[in-house]
């Protein structure tokens, strides 16, 4: 039996802590914030309950065993765009092809999603088989060349943006296709084109709503860690990975050491190798960063009709809305002034109440700092002139609620940062593509889970991530 030592409660590392405890291992977990989750976050006021993070469950079938009761949503996203055409997204790919015709004005744009929906299949296969569920390094990638159909399939030298312009005719079609760049932090016009494999999971498998919302997974995680006699301490944060050759343990803040023979960080890869095991060579590839997130909260009084569970409403310039948001060449990074909107809104009870709505407003936005790639969310006044900019954007997309309103609350990336120890509060860590941080640490038994690393952001890659390295630790052995 291992001494193990899991930093951070996140998904990755309470998913984590239950395999290697299931697997035999005496596990502990150390996080520093009051309360279990990280990015899945839960905020309370009023009789409303927010998601603070994801907000919506693909993959169901890898939080098997937790209890959960997932619901199917139809639509999955419905789409709005500039021109006022709506396209709502179905797990069923006929009845999606019927409603891409309908919608658009076009039967020709469904057949052009029909073929493309092949590729990204193809994608989507060669994806799951050979990178996300073992781990991945430049070698292995390497490895996969000799597989030239799973190569061809994933063309690792074309953009999302080029094989959406290969494939779909319709301007909408590649905007949606696009959106799906950003559930990796990444800008479509230099993502892989193997992220048509997002797409691909969230409707071959479909989207999931959890009854009282998606924070109900760590409340499972954390409950199955207890049954399984895992140590779990909030308000316990590790200030470093002590190790020579191999980990010996995590020193926490008030210098007691607590040994461990594998060491498990649920912590961003760039704050790991940067403050609790300083590795140079480790940090310069992490420079790619994602994309972050502004938040609105709002508690709105009355219904809603024209919204779905999830609606993402579109601008009419997306680039312009990506040459804010990560800058470039003579310019700075800046809040976009016309941004996509993606609007949660659960008709779940619970989570509201009655006569009343709680809305979750995401839109992407530079992570705080104060080079050219980021914004100062800090400076007084900023966020709140933003979502009263936001509430305005709404409007002019036909869903003015600034009348409807109880409250609004603002969660900036500055604010995520602080909350989760995220650098700069970016949602994913670094941008995404195949070759994201690996999971197996510098030092021997030092091993990492998490959005930050492979296979990448979003609840089910996280908790792959997890099962990746207790995979790689393998059961306790008799005698340990």
């Amino acid at each position: 039996m291992s001494r193990v030592v899991v930093i951070g409660a996140g998904v990755g590392g309470l998913s984590a802590a239950v395999r290697l405890a299931e697997a035999g291992h005496r596990v502990e977990v150390h996080e520093r914030a009051p309360v279990v989750g990280g990015k899945l976050g839960v905020y309370e006021r009023d009789g409303f309950r927010f998601d603070t993070g994801p907000s919506l469950l693909t993959l169901p079938r890898v939080f098997d065993g937790l209890g959960l009761t997932p619901q199917p949503l139809d639509p999955v996203v419905r789409h709005v765009f500039a021109d006022g055409a709506v396209l709502d997204s179905s797990s069923d790919h006929e009845v999606f092809l019927s409603r891409i015709a309908a919608a658009l004005g076009d039967p020709a744009a469904a057949a052009d999603w029909d073929r493309f929906w092949a590729r990204a299949r193809r994608i989507w296969d060669a994806s799951w088989t050979s990178v996300l569920q073992r781990p991945v390094t430049a070698a292995t990638v390497a490895r996969m060349s000799w597989r030239v159909r799973d190569l061809a399939a994933i063309a690792p030298w074309r953009s999302l943006r080029a094989l959406g312009r290969h494939y779909l005719r319709d301007p909408r079609l590649r905007t949606m296709l696009e959106r799906y760049a950003t559930y990796t932090g990444a800008d479509p016009r230099r993502a892989p084109a193997a992220l048509a494999a997002v797409p691909y999971a969230e409707l071959a498998f479909g989207g999931w709503y959890l009854p009282g919302g998606l924070g109900t997974i760590a409340t499972a995680l954390l409950a199955r860690c207890r049954a399984l006699g895992v140590q779990v301490h909030t308000g316990s944060p590790v200030t470093r990975i002590v190790a020579d050759r191999a980990v010996r343990g995590v020193r926490l803040a008030g210098g007691a050491v607590r040994p461990a023979d594998v060491v498990v960080s649920n912590v961003d890869a760039l704050t790991t190798y940067r403050e609790l095991w300083p590795a140079p060579d480790r940090l310069a590839r992490l420079a790619d960063r994602s994309l972050a997130g502004f938040v609105l909260l709002l508690g709105v009084r009355g219904a809603t009709p024209s919204l779905a569970h999830h609606t993402a409403f579109f601008p009419r310039d997306y680039d312009a809305e990506f040459d804010a948001v990560f800058g470039g060449p003579g310019r700075r990074a800046r809040p976009a002034p016309d941004p996509t909107v993606f609007v949660t809104r659960a008709l779940d009870p619970v989570v509201h109440p009655p006569g009343h709505e709680a809305w979750f407003v995401l839109v992407n936005a530079p992570p705080q700092g104060n080079g050219p790639h980021a914004v100062d969310w800090r400076r007084p006044g900023l966020a709140d002139a933003y979502a009263r900019h936001l509430l305005g954007v709404l409007a002019r997309r036909g869903l003015d609620v600034r009348d409807r309103l109880l409250f609004a609350e603002t969660r900036t990336p500055a604010d995520l940062a602080d909350a989760t120890g995220a650098p700069g509060g970016t949602i994913y860590g670094t941008a995404g593509g195949l070759l994201r941080p690996p999971n197996r640490g510098p030092v021997g038994g030092l091993w990492l889970v998490g959005g930050s690393t492979h296979p990448g952001g979003g609840l089910p890659m996280v908790t792959l991530s997890a099962r990746i390295v207790a995979d790689q630790v393998g059961p306790a052995r008799p005698g340990d």
